[in-house]
């Protein structure tokens, strides 16, 4: 039986429908487009498909009688329950970190993921992680007081980044972290366990009045490779935690219950994201770790199993479903939130990203580990950084010093990249080195390829700050961590008061693509019991609250 209304929708029923009853008043049924997508919206109310004589109609409200003898006046042809943006994801995470969605903000570095932006969705009991790689431990420490006085029962989270040069500005992180009582962080750009990682977390444990290990430090790990996932979800190795206990930094029963649990409570899988990727397809690379995590579960039956999210491409509402969909247990959004208010980028950076498609973005080489060719994503329209620094890369893996550059190639670089001569940016290298890490010096003397590394790292550290800070005249310079998901989000919210960069909240954000879920789900819920929609109800569309 096909049932075709003026209003687009087909039902395509069967005899399992026949006589099924729906009571209530015929007002509150919606038969126009705007009263239907209306109605289809609350979705935090039941919805139910009638047919009214020849027309089919969507309601909120009535009810279902159980007696269905009687011949149908108004005849129910589909119910959907309510649909509550908690009950997506693992529940567990909600709990753990005392939040009302399982959605996240990952950290961006430099802090761009701010003190503002992490207050902003604390506030509104949403996660959030500052960005604290590449600052200095001093504005770090800062950053802890003015987010602990602003959200002091959380829920917040703090960036560890891996930092394979400077290990002891990884050390030092930690140290704060311990110091002022932060109780999570979010590992990223890990390409192994560290001693300061495994520290974090052994340091944190206790036994609670019901002799059961209480974790009181969390760590949220973001990973896209599986051996690396694989030791965040496995206990900490017993020879890191030996060395640890002869250093008196853990006792040997934190140790002991070390031994017991994971590493991580969290794994973020990283898909296609701005910054350090992989560029990992997110419908491959998320149940590959999800399966991981299942196997590791049966082997060591945590009393608290691992939970698998996924950061990389999330910036609408389709990704966001299709992640869920897929089981992750939360969701991570990154490369968007840099356009917003709060975010600690410049004016100019947030109406390039504002501007950007998904084909705008590129791999470059990556300041923190350049020597190791290591590349993050980010914008290329709108700046030359990519490409320039690319270029850096290609004359370092060419050539042992920049003696050995020809004389044409060196100039080059002081008028088109550097602007200053090389020389000038070698004393500025000495007199910030002197003062954080006299150490590389020491080695620079000895190795004059890592002195040219350390030049190089010059214009590719700086380039992320000129961003951040709106350096004027150096705009094309700009390094702009971003992903394709960027893209997406654009082309989402086209036409809606969101499509301008002085009107995006990261918190208008996170509440608009975790409902647009829960429209999204509704819909295909629809279909999947025999209703064509057609594309006028299929999509969501951010609308500013009137609130």
């Amino acid at each position: 039986m096909l049932n075709k209304e003026k209003n687009g929708l087909i039902f395509h029923g069967s005899s399992a429908t026949k006589n099924r009853v729906w009571k209530g008043s015929i007002s509150c049924i919606s038969f126009d487009p705007d009263g239907i997508k209306e109605q289809l919206l609350e979705i935090d109310k039941p919805c139910y498909i009638v047919r009214v004589a020849d027309k089919v109609g969507v309601t909120n409200y009535g009810y279902c009688p159980l007696d269905n003898s009687q011949p149908a006046e108004i005849e129910l042809l589909i119910a959907a329950p309510p649909i509550f943006t908690k009950f997506f994801g693992d529940p567990n995470f909600l709990f753990s970190h005392n939040v009302k969605y399982a959605y996240a903000t990952g950290a961006m570095a430099g802090g761009i993921a701010s003190e503002e932006m992490v207050i902003a969705l604390g506030k509104d009991h949403i996660l959030s992680s500052f960005g604290a790689g590449g600052l200095s431990l001093n504005r770090l420490e800062e950053a802890i007081k003015i987010i602990q006085a602003s959200l002091p029962n959380g829920p917040y989270a703090f960036n560890l980044i891996h930092s394979p040069n400077e290990p002891e500005i990884e050390r030092g992180a930690v140290d704060l972290y311990l110091k002022y009582g932060v109780e999570t962080v979010e590992a990223s750009a890990f390409l192994d366990l560290t001693p300061n990682i495994v520290y974090y977390r052994a340091a944190g444990l206790s036994l609670n009045s019901a002799n059961r290990i209480q974790i009181n430090n969390k760590v949220i790990a973001k990973i896209s490779r599986r051996e690396v996932a694989s030791k965040f979800m496995q206990p900490a190795p017993l020879k890191m935690l030996k060395e640890l206990v002869d250093k008196g930094l853990i006792t040997e029963l934190q140790a002991t219950l070390a031994a017991q649990i994971p590493v991580a409570d969290d794994i973020t899988v990283e898909a296609d994201s701005g910054g350090h990727t992989d560029n990992r397809p997110l419908v491959c690379v998320l149940p590959s770790i999800i399966a991981l995590k299942d196997e590791i579960q049966e082997k060591y039956c945590y009393e608290k199993p691992v939970r698998v999210g996924v950061a990389g491409g999330i910036s609408t509402p389709q990704s966001t479903l299709a992640a869920f969909m897929m089981g992750a247990a939360y969701v991570v959004t990154g490369s968007i939130n840099q356009s917003c208010i709060e975010a600690g980028t410049s004016v100019h950076t947030k109406k390039l990203l504002a501007q950007a498609d998904i084909a705008d973005v590129m791999m470059a080489p990556a300041a923190d580990m350049f020597e190791m060719g290591v590349k993050l994503q980010v914008l290329k329209r709108g700046t030359m950084f990519p490409l320039k620094a690319q270029k850096l890369y290609e004359i370092y893996r060419n050539y042992n010093s920049l003696d050995e550059l020809p004389t044409a190639e060196k100039q080059r670089l002081e008028k088109q990249v550097f602007r200053k001569s090389i020389d000038e940016i070698w004393q500025e290298t000495v007199a910030y080195q002197s003062q954080n890490n006299p150490h590389k010096l020491s080695k620079a003397a000895k190795n004059p390829k890592y002195k040219m590394a350390l030049i190089f790292r010059w214009y590719l550290g700086l380039s992320s700050r000129w961003s951040n800070s709106g350096e004027k005249g150096r705009e094309v310079d700009y390094q702009i961590w971003c992903g394709p998901a960027m893209g997406s989000f654009n082309d989402w919210v086209r036409g809606s008061y969101l499509s301008e960069p002085n009107n995006r909240r990261v918190v208008d954000i996170a509440n608009h693509l975790m409902t647009g879920t829960s429209y999204l789900y509704r819909i295909q819920s629809l279909k999947m019991q025999g209703l064509q929609v057609p594309n006028f109800y299929s999509h969501y569309h951010p609308v500013k609250s009137t609130l």
